[in-house]
């Protein structure tokens, strides 16, 4: 693994020592993993969600982002989608604070974005 992109990612609140002892140490499937999160559609999908006011579906697309920022030791996009999640949950959508919510989701795309961004350039 480059140094200045475990660093970056580290800078940037990522765990990758813990992560890559949860890859069996391995950096190289860690980084195949790393990568394949270009192609995550989630937030994608989220945001349609949240558009249609679709709010049970944002909760589970909040969930999936978090299970898989979670896996990838992504800690600042799985702290947002967490927060998500605990707003969502157990929630009728008239119940939802939509105006937080909307807050909410901001803080994960720019987070999520930054991730997309030092990972996209490793790639390159």
């Amino acid at each position: 693994m480059d140094e200045n992109f475990k660093k970056r990612m580290e800078d940037n609140g990522a765990d990758v020592n813990t992560t890559v002892k949860r890859f069996m140490g391995k950096e190289e499937l860690y980084m195949r993993f790393i990568l394949k999160f270009q192609d995550d559609k989630n937030l994608q999908i989220l945001q349609d969600n949240l558009a249609k006011k679709e709010y049970e579906e944002v909760f589970n697309n909040a969930h999936s982002i978090k299970g898989v920022s979670s896996n990838l030791g992504l800690n600042p996009i799985w702290e947002a989608a967490a927060a998500i999640c605990d707003l969502l949950r157990g929630k009728q959508p008239e119940e939802v604070d939509t105006q937080k919510l909307q807050d909410m989701v901001k803080e994960l795309e720019e987070v999520y974005q930054r991730f997309q961004g030092i990972i996209a350039e490793y790639a390159v």
